[in-house]
């Protein structure tokens, strides 16, 4: 019998660029309805949530990744995915990325869980005793793993699902410096440099704008704003402190990792290889990263990630 889990890339969308860029460049975005909630932070930021509609059973808590919002192609498609197999949802948006700039000179990174927990001890508040499942994608990923692995045995979250996790932020920023791969890097830097920029009109950060422009690649990036603006000593200590990597080995909780080894965002050897008793590793031959586009007929995709989180969450 065919393995319903096993990913088969469109014909038509050969290798991990294509996988990538196809639904980045040309999927609609059509999410449901969706009602925003701020919520005031200890430390006078802000956090933005989006729901669905109210439903009964558990409730999915999704994460987007670097940059993320609305228009990822990926959100979109998980909330309308969950929304149609009768599932309530709520999008996270980490610091500034919502539509508008966060407060402080800090915003997110790669291993910021504190945000994260602050949001699920409100899930928990706002429905007591309901279950929790939580989705992550890329950054999100990264940060979802990573706080799993920092809460062994926790009850907070129920089931979890990684998609196309950074394991190795070194081995990514290194591998997004080759190849076609630049160009991911290039366009992300773009909306990174453009976010900071947004925000300087109102908040004061240690860098000048025009230093802005001089830093070409995620190391440099790290090093001169992520590092410092969140307390690491540089890039090294915040790559190494980061990384979900050394945490899935860590985790118990009932969580999906799915990833593609042409994932063009790292090489295969940053994949974990030791994992936690609650994690089901699943690594396909293709996918890209967060493509996964499937459908025998041209331009007529059919998103594999939709169905496979659909299937695993319920």
């Amino acid at each position: 019998m065919p393995d319903d889990n096993a990913f088969r890339p469109a014909w038509w969308l050969p290798g991990g660029h294509l996988q990538t860029l196809f639904p980045t460049l040309f999927r609609r975005r059509r999410p449901p309805p969706l009602r925003r909630e701020r919520l005031e932070l200890d430390d006078g930021d802000f956090l933005d949530l989006d729901w669905t509609r109210e439903r009964e059973g558990p409730l999915v808590l999704l994460l987007h990744g670097l940059e993320g919002s609305l228009n990822s192609h990926y959100a979109a498609g998980f909330l309308a995915a969950l929304d149609s197999a009768g599932r309530q949802c709520v999008q996270l948006y980490f610091r500034g990325c919502s539509g508008e700039p966060n407060r402080l000179p800090r915003s997110y990174h790669s291993g910021e869980t504190g945000d994260l927990q602050r949001v699920l001890d409100h899930l928990a508040h706002k429905y007591p005793g309901r279950d929790i499942h939580v989705a992550g994608v890329s950054l999100g990923g990264n940060v979802l793993l990573k706080w799993l692995g920092e809460n062994p045995g926790q009850q907070q979250v129920r089931k979890a699902m990684a998609v196309s996790v950074p394991f190795d932020l070194a081995n990514a920023a290194a591998r997004l410096e080759r190849g076609l791969s630049r160009l991911y890097q290039a366009y992300l830097l773009r909306k990174l440099r453009r976010a900071l920029r947004a925000k300087m009109a109102n908040v004061k950060l240690p860098l000048a704008p025009e230093r802005l422009a001089e830093l070409d690649s995620f190391r440099q990036f790290d090093d001169a704003v992520t590092a410092p603006l969140h307390g690491f000593t540089g890039v090294d200590d915040y790559y190494a402190r980061a990384s979900s990597r050394p945490f899935v080995a860590r985790i118990t909780t009932p969580t999906l990792i799915v990833h593609a080894l042409d994932d063009p965002f790292m090489t295969p050897d940053a994949i974990p290889d030791t994992c936690g008793p609650g994690v089901i590793l699943e690594t396909q031959p293709s996918g890209g990263h967060v493509g996964f586009v499937a459908g025998r007929v041209p331009f007529r995709p059919r998103y594999w990630l939709d169905e496979r989180l659909v299937r695993f969450l319920s």
